[in-house]
C-alpha cells in the first residue's frame, strides 16, 4: 500500500515541492546515548556496532538523521564529556574503523550522522593539558590559568562556582596555579582567547567532517568565554550556599559576546567545507539553556552573518511540566516562534540525556502521546531522545547504583537533586532478559525499568491494540506531507484546557486539526473556531492510545468529544478521498506493470 501511495504522489507531481527545502529544514533527528542504546559485545555498555545493527529501526521510524553523545577517548569522569583525544574513539564504543563502517551503513540507509562536539573543555588527561601544566612552549595558555587571590597563598582567584557544585577553580601543585573548570574538576576549560586553541578545535571539526559526518551538536556553548580580568560575580539572592551555582548571577562566565562570534566562525568553516568538497549542507546544533533574547543571537546578526542552523529550543523542557495548562503550551510555543528570524527554521526538543524523560516530567504515561502529537505537528525540525517513541520513563536509581558524576559529587541524601541517571537507562527493545539491550548473563551499566516487558519496541509494534510507537510512526508519516512541511500554522486554546493546532496547505487542499486535551475533564470542542471554513465533518487521522475514537471515523467539526488527556489529529475529507485515489492509481499501476511483465 505504501508503495502505491508514494507512486501515486509521484505521478500526480505532488512530491516536487519538498525539493525546494534543504535536507535539515524538515528533518527529524534522533538522539542516541551510546552507552545505553545497544550493546554488541556483551560488556553491558552500548557501542558503535550495536548502533549500526539498529539503524534500520531508525529508518523505520522515519528519521532523517541521528546524533551521538560523545564517543571519544575519555577517562569517563563525565561519561565522555571529559575528552582525552578529540580525534579518536573510546575503546568501549569501538574503533575508528567501526565508526567508518557506521557512517557507511548510515549512508546506505540515507541516514545522516551528527556528532557531539565538546569545545568548552577537555579532560585533564588530554595531552594538551599535560603540556600546559608543564608550560611547554605553545601550550602555556591553552587553558585558563590564574594565580591565587592576591595576598593569599592558595585562595581561588575569585568567587566563581562550577555548574555542578563547588569552586570553579582547582589548584595544580605542579604548575603552582589554579585552572578554571566550569564543570567537573577533571574538565579544565580551554582558553578561547588563544588563537592556537581556536585553530586546534577547528581542526577537530574538519577531521570529523572528513570522516563523513553531516554536522555537530555543540555542547555547553554559553561557557566558552569568560570576562577578562576575572572579577567576582554578584550574589543572586537565590541561594544561601556560596558553593551552589544558584548563589551567583553569572554575568562574567556565561553568554559573553565572543561566544556567539565563535559559533559564527564554526558556521563559516562548515559552509566553506561544503563548497570545497561539493557536499550537502553541514549543520550546527547549539546547546544553550539561555534566555530567548540570547538564544536568538545564535541564528544570525544584523549584518546577516550566519550562525547555528539549530539553536536548540529547550522551551518545552524548561517551561512546561505536569501542572501546565493549555494556555501555557500556547504561550511557550508562540514565544519560540516569535524569535525565529526570517528565513530560519524552528526546532522542537522534548528531552535529552540531561533531563527527566517526558513521561516522568509531564506527569505520567497519559502525556506521552499528547507531547508527541504537539511536537511532531509543529512547523520545522524535531529532535527525539531515544525512548520517547515508546514512552520510556525515568528509572529510580539507588545511591549504590548511581553512576552520574554530577550526582556522585553530592550525598546519599541529596543526590536525587542532581542525578541524570534516571533518563539514561538502557533502551528497551523487547521483553527478553535485559530488554534485548545486552546479553542475558550481563549486568547492564545502569538498571533497567522493571516494566520493560510491557514497555518495549517489539511488544508495542506487535500489539493488536494502539500503542505509543504506532502513534509516533503515524505522526512521522504525516510529517512528510506538504501540509506539515510547508503549511500555515495557527493555534488556539479551545474549551477549558484543549490546545488546538491548525495546519493547512491550500495547494494540496489538505488540512490537519490537532486537538490535545491537557486536562482531567472531558471536553466538547468546536473546531470551527480555528477556521470557520473547515468542512462540516472531519476524519480521525491519528488517535492517542487512550482515545475511544477510531482512525477513519468521521465526526462533526463543531461537536468533537475529547476524553481526559486524549489527543487526536483530524483531517478534512479531501484527505480520505485522496487516499482512495492513491489506492486506485496504485492498483492501476500494478495492473499495468503485470501486463508489461507478461508481455
Amino acid at each position: 500500500m505504501a508503495l502505491y501511495y508514494w507512486l501515486a504522489l509521484l505521478l500526480l507531481g505532488w512530491s516536487t515541492v519538498t525539493a525546494q527545502k534543504d535536507w535539515w529544514e524538515s528533518a527529524s533527528f534522533y538522539q542516541i546515548y551510546p552507552r545505553s542504546f545497544q550493546d554488541s559485545n556483551g560488556d553491558g555498555i552500548g557501542d558503535l556496532n550495536g548502533i549500526k545493527s539498529r539503524l534500520p529501526y531508525l529508518k523505520s521510524l522515519g528519521m532523517t538523521a541521528f546524533w551521538l553523545s560523545p564517543i571519544y577517548p575519555s577517562p569517563m569522569a563525565d561519561f565522555g564529556y571529559d575528552i582525552s583525544n578529540f580525534m579518536d574513539i573510546h575503546p568501549s564504543f569501538g574503533t575508528l574503523a567501526d565508526f567508518k563502517q557506521l557512517v557507511e551503513e548510515a549512508k546506505k540507509l540515507q541516514l545522516r550522522i551528527i556528532l557531539d562536539f565538546v569545545p568548552n573543555h577537555s579532560s585533564d588527561e588530554h595531552e594538551w593539558f599535560k603540556k600546559s601544566v608543564q608550560r611547554v612552549s605553545g601550550y602555556e595558555d591553552y587553558y585558563v590559568w590564574q594565580d591565587p587571590k592576591p595576598g593569599t597563598e592558595r585562595d581561588p582567584p575569585n568567587n566563581w562556582v562550577a555548574a555542578w557544585y563547588g569552586s570553579a577553580w582547582e589548584w595544580n601543585d605542579e604548575r603552582k596555579q589554579f585552572y578554571l573548570h566550569q564543570f567537573h574538576k577533571k574538565q579544565p576549560d580551554l582558553n578561547y582567547r588563544n588563537p592556537a586553541v581556536v585553530q586546534a578545535m577547528k581542526d577537530v571539526l574538519r577531521f570529523w567532517l572528513d570522516q563523513g559526518v553531516d554536522g555537530f551538536r555543540i555542547d555547553a556553548v554559553p561557557w566558552l568565554f569568560e570576562t577578562v580580568g576575572f572579577p567576582d560575580e554578584p550574589v543572586s539572592g537565590h541561594s544561601t550556599d556560596p558553593l551552589s551555582q544558584n548563589y551567583l548571577t553569572h554575568i562574567y562566565t556565561l553568554d559573553q559576546p565572543e561566544t556567539v562570534d565563535m559559533v559564527y566562525q564554526w558556521r563559516e568553516l562548515m559552509d566553506q567545507y561544503k563548497q570545497e568538497h561539493n557536499t550537502t549542507t553541514k549543520v550546527l546544533m547549539t546547546e544553550a539553556w539561555s534566555s530567548l533574547d540570547v538564544v536568538k543571537t545564535y541564528f544570525n546578526d544584523s549584518n546577516n552573518r550566519q550562525g547555528s542552523q539549530m539553536p536548540f529550543n529547550f522551551q518545552l523542557i524548561m517551561r512546561l511540566d505536569q501542572n501546565s495548562k493549555a494556555s501555557d503550551f500556547q504561550t511557550v510555543i508562540n514565544s519560540w516562534l516569535d524569535i525565529i528570524p526570517p528565513g530560519h527554521t524552528p526546532n522542537w526538543v522534548l528531552g535529552n540525556h540531561d533531563k527527566r524523560r517526558v513521561s516522568s516530567r509531564m506527569g505520567g504515561d497519559h502525556m506521552v502521546d499528547i507531547m508527541a502529537m504537539i511536537e511532531l505537528t509543529l512547523p520545522g525540525i524535531t529532535v527525539t531522545y531515544q525512548g520517547e517513541e515508546i514512552g520510556m520513563h525515568d528509572v529510580d536509581i539507588s545511591w549504590a547504583d548511581t553512576q552520574d558524576p554530577a550526582a556522585c559529587q553530592l550525598t546519599e541524601e541529596t543526590y536525587q537533586e542532581g542525578t541524570r541517571d534516571p533518563a539514561r537507562t538502557p533502551f528497551q527493545w523487547d521483553s527478553t532478559a535485559n530488554a534485548g539491550f545486552t546479553n542475558a548473563s550481563v549486568k547492564p551499566w545502569l538498571p533497567l525499568a522493571t516494566d520493560y516487558p510491557l514497555v518495549n519496541v517489539k511488544t508495542q509494534q506487535e500489539s493488536a491494540q494502539n500503542s505509543h510507537i504506532k502513534v509516533f510512526k503515524e505522526l512521522m508519516n504525516l510529517r512528510g506531507t506538504n501540509t506539515l512541511i510547508w503549511g500555515s500554522f495557527k493555534s488556539l486554546v479551545l474549551g477549558e484546557n484543549v490546545y488546538a493546532i491548525l495546519r493547512s496547505f491550500p495547494n494540496d487542499k489538505r488540512t490537519y486539526v490537532v486537538l490535545a486535551n491537557i486536562g482531567s475533564k472531558s471536553e466538547i470542542i468546536d473546531a470551527t473556531k480555528l477556521d470557520n471554513s473547515l468542512p462540516n465533518e472531519l476524519v480521525f487521522r491519528v488517535v492517542s492510545v487512550s482515545s475511544n475514537h477510531i482512525t477513519g471515523e468521521s465526526v462533526a467539526t463543531n461537536n468533537i468529544l475529547l476524553q481526559p488527556y486524549e489527543a487526536v489529529v483530524l483531517a478534512n475529507h479531501a484527505i480520505r478521498l485522496a487516499q482512495q485515489l492513491y489506492v486506485l492509481i496504485g492498483a492501476v499501476c500494478m495492473l499495468v506493470g503485470v501486463q508489461l511483465f507478461k508481455a
